[in-house]
Parts: structure tokens; C-alpha cells; sequence
């Protein structure tokens, strides 16, 4: 087994500058080093060397404990700023201080480079006083467990010395350019970037001054720890990050980080995603279905048998698939609701393995699998235990659909949301099915149960569920008041110019399926008393 080194801290400083084109900033290209960061294009900055702390008499007004409490730490926080000056220095020929023109010491950089020497000489030689109050602190990375090097970088950002010219030190960095980052990051495919570097330069390109960037930088804010997961998928392995789909679920199965998790769905590819649970997409992915609809094999212990959620759409395929990812037989199929991608291959897996059908059929037969007859009717509250450590729950919720059901796994608080809860997207209600006021309350009733991971029909596992569900909660609340506010400007107002006014951040091409949520948010309100409809045309009622 191999052992995690611990990660070696480390400094960046991005130095950027005001030009006519926008704000540049400074990137070096790597030497050829036979490593992954070879070629690449980055900042200046490097290890934090032990003789880094021999320089803090030479800091100027942050002392160390400041500094470390910027940084969070108990103490050591001055020496990564001294490393960020020292590491700009010796690769871009930089020099935060004062007392001595940095051309004129230009000899000292081969020997720095070298560990031939060490800054606090220099420092002290030329009686500098390093201006660490001007680099501000931005962001926190830690490298991806896995790499053979990590490395725990405090990223500094300051304003380019003046008078000073950039020189890339021929050995270390072979190239130097001044970029706005809009550029930089244009040229992907030809400049090498790091994921940390090209998430920094995505967070510098929305500024348009030097000035205004550094008024946010150092303005009240939480600089919060970013390591990347790294995953494999279409485009290779790489570092996946913590705000992509993939990554909660990354850590859960691929803990130690050996790049073994996907951070792609592959449709028909089984993926087990804990002892009890193995996903299977179907290949029916549209701009409807995000990547495909999940079927879920829940179950295993000693007997090795197996439950099916939501066996999908009519595809035989799909059907051979979950056959295959079985690791026994399967005993039990649920359905979390019956819309077309969801319910219809009920049929063939139990043609095909003889387990009852449990679910509910809809209250109104528009959009529905036509199909489904459960052999188990279920209301919401059923437990079926699987074996002694795996039970399910089912959960009724009311809203995308009359007769959806949520299955919670008892002994891992993972939720089985079908459509309820969708990653990367909100789902459509669709009346006289779907009720907008019923979804509403469904998701509040969750927010009673104990979760601790939602595994929905569409994405992969998603991590805090209360999160998740009070998002769709808030996000819902802030479509019903454009709608409000749509009445109270329009005065009397037929569903396409309410559209255009309610859903003008969403793509006309998905106008036509955003009509039925605003009917669904149009009746709710009229059930409350807020809003009537006539002749067509929709009004606030009177106060």
C-alpha cells in the first residue's frame, strides 16, 4: 500500500498589471522536466525553504502572527509570503522590497536557484525590506492525493513592482509573456494551464482593473481550502474540482484518490457506488434526461439479492445491462414514478427475472408509461427489508408527478430521488399532474428526514442533501415572485407574455417546457387566492 507523503508547503504570487488591453498578468513556462507541470504555463512560486523564516526580520509592517492569522495557521504564515517574493524573484527576476535596485542583483538569482546561497543573505547584504504588505492572499489549493508530489500553496496577488522588468531565469522557467487572462485562457489548447492556474485566471478576468481586483482580493472574504479529485473519463485523467458534478461522488468511492472513480456518466457501464449500491445509466441522455436516467441495484448480504430502481426506458439494451451489473438475483423492482424514461423497461425486467413491480399509478394518464401495473401498490411509508442491513423506505412525493416516490436506504441515509431532486437542473411540473404547492411541500417534508447523500435518476450522488433541497426550495420562492412581479407589471397577461418576462434568463429553446412550470406556478397561486385567470388572461386579484 502505498503511504500519502505529507504535502510540502508551497507559494504562488500572480503579478498582475493595468495595460491598455485590460489587466495583464505575468506567466512563465516550465522547463521540460519529464513531469506532468513540465512545459506547463504558471505564476512564479515554489516550496516555502526553512531558510525563508531567517528573513523575517527584513519584513517590513506584517509581522507573523498577522500574517498567520490571515492565512489561518497557528504560526509560519510570514515565511509563505517571503517564499511567494523570493520564488518571483529568482524565476521572473521580480523584487517586492526596498532599499536596493533589483537589477543590480541580478547575480544573486543563479545561486538562489541553486540553493547556493539563501535569501536572508541577500536581504541582509543588500539591506532589503520586503514589502509583504503588498501582496494580498487569494486563494488556498492542495494537490489531489494520488501525485507522487503534493503540495500545500497559498496563492498571493499584487500589483507589478514599478520600474521593474520581467526576466524568466533560463533555467526553471524558459519563457516569460504579459497576458490578459481572457487570452490566456483563449489558448488553452497551445499554452499549457494547470487547473489552479486556470481557475485563477477565470477569477482575474471578470476584473477590468488592477485596482478593482485588489479591492476585492483583499476586501472581506473566506479564502477556503480547494483540492482538486482526480478522476478519469473521455478526456483522460485529470484533477476534478469541488464544484463539478462528480466530485462528492469521487471522494465516496475513490477515497484515497487513485483515479479510479469516473467523472463522466457512461451510459450502460455498472458503477458501485458502496457495497449496498450499483448505478446503471441508460443511454436515453437529451437535454430532458441530462447524461441518461439511473437505474439503481440496491441489496447484496448474504443471500446476494437485489432490488432495481426505476428499471428506465423501453430499451432492451439497458435491460441486458442491469442484467449484467447484477451480482445476483434480482428480487424486487420499484419505480419512483411512472414517466417514460423512468418506468416502462418494468416490463421487460420482470419478464426477464419474475420480481414483482412496486409502485404507484398516476392520478392523470397525460406523459405517463401507459404500461405499469404494480404488482405492489404502494402508498408511501412501506419499509422492504432487502436483508438484515439494507431496508427501504418508500417516501411519497407529490409535485413533478402525482405518484412519485422517493426510496430512502435506511442504513446509508442515501435518498433514491427518481425526478424530485435533479443535479444541475430543476425539474419541469407539468399540470394537471404535477402541482407546483405539492412539490413545495415534499421538499420540505425532506427536509425532516436524516440524509446524508441523494442519489438521483439523472447525475451522479450528490453530497448535503438540506442544501440541495433548500436551494430548489429558495430557487422555486424566486421564480413564483418574477411571476408576481410579471402580473403586477403587465396588469392582464396571456402565458407567452408572462413567459417572455418570468423566464427571460432561460434559452427560447426551452421555452415550450418552462411554459408548463409557469402554468404549474400561475395555479398554485391561484389556489392560494394571489392570482386568477380570465378569459385567458391572468391578473393579481385585488387586496
Amino acid at each position: 500500500m502505498t503511504v500519502e507523503r505529507p504535502p510540502r508547503p508551497a507559494a504562488t504570487l500572480v503579478v498582475v498589471r493595468d495595460a491598455d488591453v485590460g489587466i495583464e498578468v505575468l506567466l512563465l513556462k516550465r522547463a521540460e522536466r519529464g513531469d506532468h507541470n513540465s512545459s506547463a504555463w504558471v505564476f512564479p512560486g515554489g516550496t516555502v525553504d526553512d531558510g525563508d523564516r531567517a528573513c523575517h526580520a527584513c519584513c517590513g509592517a506584517l509581522d507573523d502572527a498577522a500574517a498567520s492569522e490571515r492565512l489561518g495557521l497557528a504560526q509560519g504564515g510570514l515565511d509563505y509570503y517571503i517564499a511567494a517574493i523570493r520564488e518571483c524573484f529568482e524565476e521572473a527576476g521580480l523584487l517586492y522590497a526596498g532599499g536596493a535596485d533589483p537589477a543590480s542583483l541580478d547575480a544573486w538569482r543563479g545561486p538562489l536557484l541553486k540553493r547556493q546561497r539563501d535569501f536572508g543573505e541577500l536581504c541582509r547584504a543588500a539591506g532589503l525590506t520586503l514589502d509583504v504588505d503588498r501582496l494580498v492572499y487569494f486563494s488556498h489549493w492542495l494537490t489531489p492525493l494520488g501525485r507522487p508530489k503534493r503540495f500545500d500553496t497559498r496563492f498571493f496577488i499584487a500589483a507589478a513592482p514599478a520600474g521593474q522588468a520581467a526576466a524568466h531565469d533560463g533555467a526553471e522557467m524558459v519563457e516569460h509573456r504579459w497576458l490578459r487572462p481572457a487570452d490566456a485562457l483563449a489558448q488553452e489548447g497551445v499554452l499549457k494551464l494547470m487547473t489552479p492556474t486556470k481557475k485563477t485566471l477565470e477569477a482575474i478576468a471578470r476584473f477590468d482593473s488592477v485596482a478593482a481586483l485588489l479591492m476585492w482580493a483583499s476586501g472581506p472574504r473566506v479564502v477556503s481550502l480547494t483540492m482538486p479529485h482526480v478522476g478519469v473519463g473521455k478526456d483522460g485523467p485529470r484533477p476534478v474540482l469541488p464544484d463539478e458534478p462528480a466530485f462528492a461522488e469521487l471522494r465516496r468511492i475513490d477515497p484515497a484518490g487513485h483515479g479510479s472513480g469516473c467523472y463522466d456518466i457512461q451510459p450502460g457501464v455498472a458503477v458501485r457506488l458502496s457495497p449496498r449500491v450499483i448505478r446503471v445509466t441508460a443511454n436515453n441522455g437529451s437535454v430532458m434526461t441530462g447524461p441518461g436516467t439511473n437505474t439503481y441495484l440496491v441489496g447484496g448480504g448474504p443471500r446476494n439479492e437485489w432490488a432495481v430502481i426505476d428499471p428506465g426506458p423501453l430499451d432492451a439494451a439497458h435491460v441486458d445491462a442491469v442484467l449484467a451489473a447484477a451480482p445476483g438475483p434480482i428480487r424486487w423492482i420499484f419505480a419512483t414514478h411512472t414517466h417514460q424514461d423512468h418506468s416502462p423497461a418494468c416490463v421487460l425486467l420482470k419478464a426477464r427475472t419474475g420480481a414483482p413491480v412496486h409502485g404507484r399509478v398516476a392520478d392523470h394518464p397525460e406523459w405517463q408509461d401507459a404500461s405499469f401495473a404494480p404488482d405492489v401498490p404502494l402508498a408511501g411509508g412501506e419499509r422492504t427489508v432487502l436483508h438484515p442491513e439494507a431496508t427501504l423506505r418508500a417516501i411519497h412525493t407529490p409535485g413533478h408527478a402525482s405518484n412519485h416516490l422517493c426510496y430512502l436506504l435506511e442504513e446509508e441515509k442515501t435518498l433514491f430521488t427518481g425526478d424530485h431532486v435533479m443535479q444541475l437542473s430543476t425539474v419541469v411540473i407539468n399540470p394537471p399532474d404535477g402541482d407546483m404547492a405539492a412539490y413545495i411541500a415534499s421538499l420540505r417534508a425532506l427536509l425532516d428526514e436524516d440524509l446524508d447523500w441523494l442519489a438521483p435518476g439523472h447525475g451522479f450522488l450528490m453530497a448535503q442533501p438540506k442544501r440541495a433541497i433548500e436551494w430548489i426550495i429558495a430557487h422555486r420562492g424566486k421564480r413564483e415572485a418574477k411571476v408576481v412581479d410579471a402580473l403586477r407589471d403587465l396588469g392582464p397577461a396571456d402565458i407567452d407574455a408572462l413567459l417572455a418576462q418570468v423566464y427571460d434568463d432561460v434559452s427560447q429553446r426551452m421555452h415550450g417546457v418552462a411554459t408548463r412550470s409557469l402554468k404549474a406556478h400561475l395555479y398554485k397561486l391561484r389556489d392560494e387566492g394571489v392570482a386568477c385567470e380570465i378569459e385567458g388572461r391572468w391578473v393579481l386579484r385585488e387586496a
